[in-house]
């Protein structure tokens, strides 16, 4: 499973993306353009106008964002680029017009909005017209860069070339280690020459962030939480205390299972750290590939759902041959592949489809199976990172994924389309409210429903056999869950804090890939084998890096969605271990969640949370419910070990 995706990530904007931009006209003495106020305006109508503008524009910037994604070239970049100008110079001119209802009595409704507003994009950008311009060809080249990224050795006839997708192959199942260590060595490569134009990154949205009255754009991404910038870094590491016990026994056991698959010397490195390239996971952040070295038991219930999506992609191609008459040349065979690959992908959708639909939520629009994205095409570049995108702020809604058919895209799945029906529920708010009601819940909506995929509901959709009822089988379905969600926890924590450090100062460009190791020593225990020096740039190897995607939202919906979870199996009238919930089918958990999902950003996420869980403040405690027959077994099988790490070594 893949617990972390670029979802929301159309590359420039976060609580509600791409406020779309109209032409430009002169701008005032700071230096803005586009649309301006009225004279003798009220905030109340200030806000409706914002709100009509931006429905009206939105799609010019989302569809050059989708077309960049998607059709990588010199020529979309440019328009895209164009397209995320304009939008930030009109964000600009909005929050310069929004200054002067400062200090006026306005309804709670209208000061959250204006708030919003402010808070609108992950970008801020300075209001210097060719400074605005040079970030955003800036942000389009790094996106591209990624997008585009792929690792080659040997020359001339002998000269091969592989992409992620290809990469990520090797370390999901090849276990040799020293193809496991060129693969992510390879894949590093491409992030090298990105340092440069990330550190003038940097320098302008800080510029951007401080011209809006914070002290850098850490500070002002910390603001967007109905707390203050203080209170959601203290919450986030009160959060992480709360688990980071079940990560360091998690932790202690895959070093023991990772030692005797390759020997003390290679199987962990100094201080009793986990090797990066050998978690099969380009960013060590999700272990479900090494379920062949983790599992607990090898015969207690099956849970191979990446077996059984290659068999229908075998029964996919085997009707491709059938209707394809006569001799294959390789072209053919070529065509007949990507069909099944089409077909296979279009049924693993269908499949979660399903499970929202059960809860009463409605069918995907007709738009969103023909213009969605399911496979890589053959004859271009694109971004395959996962991601999912409201068009129109209406009915357009699409994915971006390169599907293949194994339990990680799975699941993934299942995750996008939660971030899609989000859209489809919330769209009758105000666009400035078209959001989650923190970014939290935005990546915490499609993750719940991945929890209630039991292995009694995987058995019920024919992906897996009939499953035992014993210890050893409990542990296996535990098991498989905590390498998706346990192992992710301390990473979806460090990305933000190096970018805080980054923003503020506190790390310097000159220590920018020190730094970031040091906090994957400190919160993940996860080193790699070798030097990297400062001649890499491997935060740029992940995709929400280059993308400047915020990262805390996928920490805290790891929190959430089990919160959500626990939740909703209550309103399902579930009994009995809450690990054992699926409330698929289940109307009256599906009434709560639409309520929830209705709501988007229109009121405080403290009341929001309230409404489904009773609750208003961010809590682990369902995570350790969750998980205390693991917990328990783990401290069994790790008696005797030295567990946890030394991040100095």
């Amino acid at each position: 499973m893949k617990p972390v995706r670029a979802l929301l990530a159309l590359g420039i904007t976060a609580a509600v993306i791409g406020l779309a931009g109209c032409n430009k006209e002169s701008g005032d003495a700071a230096g803005t353009a586009g649309s301006t106020a009225p004279g003798g305006e009220t905030a109340d109508q200030f806000v409706a106008r914002v709100n009509d503008e931006m429905r009206a524009m939105y799609p010019e910037i989302t569809s050059a964002q989708w077309i960049a994604s998607t059709y990588i070239n010199s020529d979309s970049q440019l328009i895209s680029s164009k397209a995320n100008e304009r939008m930030l110079t009109q964000l600009n001119s909005w929050i310069e017009q929004a200054k002067k209802f400062e200090g006026q009595e306005m309804s709670p409704q209208t000061a959250r909005a204006i708030q919003m507003l402010k808070l609108s994009t992950s970008m801020p950008a300075p209001r210097d017209p060719a400074k605005l311009s040079e970030l955003t060809k800036i942000a389009a080249s790094m996106e591209a860069m990624y997008g585009e990224g792929e690792y080659c050795t040997g020359e001339g006839d002998a000269r091969e070339c592989r992409q992620l997708g290809e990469l990520e192959d090797v370390l999901r199942s090849n276990r040799d280690y020293d193809d496991q260590l060129d693969a992510w060595r390879g894949w590093h490569t491409i992030a090298q020459p990105m340092r440069k134009d990330y550190t003038r990154f940097v320098e302008l949205v800080n510029e951007g962030a401080k011209e809006m009255g914070y002290a850098d754009a850490g500070e002002m991404w910390r603001s967007g939480y109905d707390m203050t910038p203080a209170e959601i870094a203290a919450e986030t590491d009160r959060l992480w205390g709360q688990v980071k016990p079940l990560y360091e026994q998690l932790h202690c056991y895959a070093r023991t299972r990772l030692d005797a698959k390759y020997g003390e010397d290679k199987g962990e490195v100094a201080g009793r750290m986990l090797p990066a390239h050998l978690m099969g996971n380009m960013w060590q952040q999700d272990w479900g590939n090494l379920w062949d070295i983790l599992a607990p038991y090898r015969n207690a219930g099956s849970l191979d759902i990446t077996g059984a999506l290659e068999g229908q992609w075998q029964q996919n191609f085997a009707a491709g041959m059938a209707r394809h008459k006569g001799e294959r040349n390789a072209s053919d065979l070529a065509e007949i592949e990507h069909g099944a690959d089409l077909a296979t992908a279009r049924q693993m959708t269908e499949r979660a489809e399903d499970f929202y639909t059960s809860l009463g939520m409605p069918k995907l629009p007709a738009t969103y199976w023909d213009k969605t994205q399911f496979i890589k095409p053959r004859d271009r570049n694109v971004v395959c990172h996962a991601s999912a995108w409201p068009m129109d702020m209406a009915d357009d809604v699409r994915t971006k994924m390169c599907i293949k058919p194994n339990e990680e895209d799975f699941t993934t799945i299942y995750h996008e389309l939660g971030h899609v029906y989000y859209y489809l529920l919330y769209k009758d708010q105000p666009p400035i409210f078209q959001t989650g009601a923190h970014d939290g819940f935005h990546e915490a909506i499609g993750d719940t429903i991945v929890l209630s995929m039991t292995p009694e509901y995987l058995e019920s959709i024919g992906l897996v056999d009939a499953q035992q009822q014993s210890k050893e089988a409990l542990i296996n379905a535990q098991m498989r869950m905590a390498l998706a969600k346990v192992s992710f926890l301390p990473f979806g924590l460090m990305i933000d804090r190096w970018r805080w450090g980054v923003f503020d100062g506190s790390i310097a460009p000159g220590d920018y890939n020190k730094a970031w190791w040091d906090l994957k020593a400190k919160y993940q225990g996860v080193a790699p084998v070798e030097a990297r020096g400062e001649e890499f740039f491997d935060p740029g190897a992940k995709y929400h890096v280059p993308g400047n995607t915020p990262y805390t939202r996928y920490f805290l919906s790891h929190v959430l969605q089990f919160q959500f979870y626990k939740a909703l199996c209550d309103a399902s009238g579930h009994e009995g271990p809450l690990y054992q919930c699926s409330f698929y089918g289940n109307k009256a958990a599906g009434e709560k969640f639409q309520a929830m999902l209705a709501k988007g950003a229109s009121q405080p996420w403290q009341q929001t949370l309230k409404e489904l869980t009773g609750g208003e403040g961010m809590d682990a405690g369902a995570v350790l419910e969750y998980f205390a027959p693991l917990q328990d077994w783990l401290k069994e099988q790790n008696e005797g070990q030295t567990c946890g790490w030394q991040a100095s070594a």
